[in-house]
């Protein structure tokens, strides 16, 4: 697509979870520890300037736990023009808000996620809407949690197409110079 694209590593050089209840730790871990998970994305964020990255002229996207990270990095005030999320945590931490939020948000959730529920997906809309975040949250029906995740029983291909679609045309329209 043209794009130069960076990828952020949470858990650390060597640290590859394989099983669910491995995965479960180490974003858990994050999780509870909101200050770490910031430190870590700021210095990625540094590292892709330290690199060439025009991080101001630029979108983070995630997948599932990826994708709460990206909230995370909207709710920290990151210089950025958006941030994207396929079946990601949409909960807000109860000491934070949206109101250092710099980029428009681009939520694409499935409607049969029992793992992130509808009720979350409708609060964060309330809540985006009450802080005044430019945002544009989508549901794919019969898509549950990492409907994305290809060759699982999970994967839904229309939901996965579209959602890249969207993705696609979110940068186009928001990295404009």
């Amino acid at each position: 697509m043209g794009y130069s694209v960076f990828a952020a590593d949470l858990f650390g050089a060597g640290i590859r979870p394989a099983e669910v209840i491995d995965k479960k730790q180490h974003t858990g871990e994050l999780y509870k520890d909101r200050a770490k998970m910031r430190a870590l994305l700021e210095g990625a964020m540094e590292k892709a300037r330290q690199l060439g990255a025009d991080t101001h002229n630029s979108v983070a996207m995630g997948y599932c736990f990826g994708g709460a990270a990206v909230l995370e990095m909207a709710r920290s005030g990151a210089p950025m023009k958006g941030f994207a999320t396929f079946h990601g945590g949409l909960v807000t931490p109860d000491n934070q808000d949206y109101s250092k939020t710099q980029g428009a948000l681009l939520i694409m959730h499935g409607s049969a996620d029992s793992a992130i529920t509808m009720n979350q997906f409708a609060s964060l809309a309330t809540e985006l809407e009450n802080s005044n975040v430019a945002h544009e949250m989508i549901t794919y029906s019969g898509a549950p949690h990492a409907f994305t995740v290809f060759g699982t029983e999970r994967y839904r291909e229309d939901a996965d197409r579209k959602s890249w679609q969207r993705f696609s045309n979110f940068l186009a329209t928001t990295l404009k110079n």
